[in-house]
Order: structure tokens, then C-alpha cells, then sequence
């Protein structure tokens, strides 16, 4: 029964996590209530989203939606923002991690409020002043905190005038050069139980092509206020497990 669960967890989380980001407010939790031991559960998280993020990548790839001449800078980028983000979390408190985290989420609400951008534009990524440091800032909060780390980087390719679909694209390119050094780490420190983590990512990847389809449907004007409602329920998420 657990691993019908656990398949379905899966499933919706990505199909969130593809729309607007903040897919680890399900799958995490929900995995710890099952019982999954804290660090099986995050790394089985890495490895699921490793391969479904790049699975709904090559399927806009596939649909011409993206190129990779646009976006495969995107991989070197937020691979070093993650490396250095790991190192900088050793040398934080955990308390500091969560009040940075908190900041930057609500600005980015805030911003949302204020920004011009409605993920209606036709431009590309390109390396600029605003792209590069933020793909990195954003790679850096993705290696010290983690959870929203998508949820940011949909707020940044808005404020840059992308196209939703685009946006959709570079975002699970960026999560896959995230998720994969953090995968190959746990798979080497041997806390990874396959037949979960296999079952996990089966529903992860059926999540991940559900998600792209909706993405291609989604009307542009209601992709903000879905980030601001999942921009909402992660704060309040890290509130709750900084109170406990």
C-alpha cells in the first residue's frame, strides 16, 4: 500500500513542482509521515527529481518549446551556485538558514505585487547583468536551504520577460544541475533505498509530463497567482518547522 502511496505523492508533487515550483511541500512531509527516515527521504527526493526534471525538459526540447543553445549555460550556473551554497550552509546556524529563506520568499511575494511581468513575453534567456547572478544567488539558496528554490527562479525568469513555457523549461534544467550532484553524493553515502526511491520516481516522471501538459494549457494570467499561493504555503511551512 505504501508504495501506491508513495507513487502518487510523487505524481502530485512534480505536477506541481513543474507548474509553479515548491513540489518538496508535498513529497517531503508526506514521506516522513509514511516513516521514510529523514535523509533516505531527501535523497530519494534528489534522485526522483533529478531524472523527472530532465525528462520534462527534453519533452519541450522535444516540442521545440526551448532550445539548448538558450539554456544549456543554465547547467554550469546553478551547479556552481549549488557547490558554493553547500559550502556556505556549513558555516550557518540552522536558524539563520531558515530567516534567510523567509526573507527572500516574502520579497519575492512582495515583488510579484509590483513587477510588470505576466510570464506573456516572447523573449529568451540570454546571459545578461540580472540572469547570470540570479540563476547563481538562486543556485546558492538552492545548495544552503533548498525548499522554493523553483518557486525564485520562476519569480527571476518572470521579471526577465519570459515566456511561461520557457520558463517551465529552464527552470527543470536548472533543478536537474541541482539535484544531480546532491543524488550522486546520497547514492555514494549508500542512504538511498532503491525500491522506494524507483517507485517514487516512476510517479515523479508521470507527474513531470502531466505537468508540462497543464503548462502548455495554462492560461499566462493565472500562472502569478498560482506562485503566490505556493509562495504562501512554503513560508508558512518553514515557519511551522522552525516553531517545532
Amino acid at each position: 500500500m505504501d508504495y501506491v502511496v508513495l507513487f502518487f505523492i510523487g505524481l502530485l508533487a512534480t505536477t506541481v513542482g513543474t507548474l509553479a515550483g515548491g513540489g518538496g511541500l508535498i513529497s517531503l512531509p508526506a514521506m516522513l509521515l509514511l516513516g521514510i527516515p529523514i535523509h533516505s527521504a531527501i535523497g530519494a527526493n534528489k534522485v526522483s527529481n533529478t531524472v523527472s526534471s530532465f525528462s520534462s525538459f527534453y519533452i519541450l526540447l522535444k516540442h521545440k518549446k526551448i532550445s539548448m543553445r538558450e539554456s544549456v549555460w543554465v547547467i554550469p550556473i546553478s551547479l556552481l551556485g549549488g557547490v558554493t551554497g553547500g559550502f556556505i550552509a556549513t558555516k550557518l546556524s540552522a536558524e539563520n538558514l531558515y530567516v534567510v529563506a523567509i526573507i527572500l520568499l516574502s520579497f519575492a511575494f512582495v515583488s510579484s505585487f509590483f513587477g510588470k511581468g505576466s510570464f506573456s513575453g516572447e523573449q529568451t534567456l540570454t546571459l545578461n547583468k540580472v540572469s547570470v547572478p540570479g540563476l547563481y544567488s538562486i543556485g546558492i539558496y538552492d545548495g544552503v536551504f533548498g525548499p522554493g528554490q523553483g518557486t525564485l527562479l520562476f519569480y527571476l525568469f518572470n521579471y526577465l520577460d519570459v515566456a511561461y513555457i520557457r520558463a517551465v523549461g529552464y527552470v527543470r534544467l536548472a533543478t536537474f544541475s541541482s539535484c544531480f550532484g546532491a543524488a550522486i553524493t546520497y547514492i555514494a553515502a549508500g542512504t538511498i533505498v532503491w525500491p522506494l526511491t524507483i517507485v517514487l520516481m516512476a510517479g515523479s516522471i508521470s507527474g513531470a509530463q502531466l505537468g508540462v501538459r497543464f503548462a502548455e494549457k495554462l492560461n499566462p494570467k493565472y500562472v502569478k497567482p498560482l506562485l503566490r499561493i505556493v509562495t504562501v504555503l512554503l513560508i508558512l511551512q518553514i515557519i511551522f518547522d522552525n516553531s517545532r
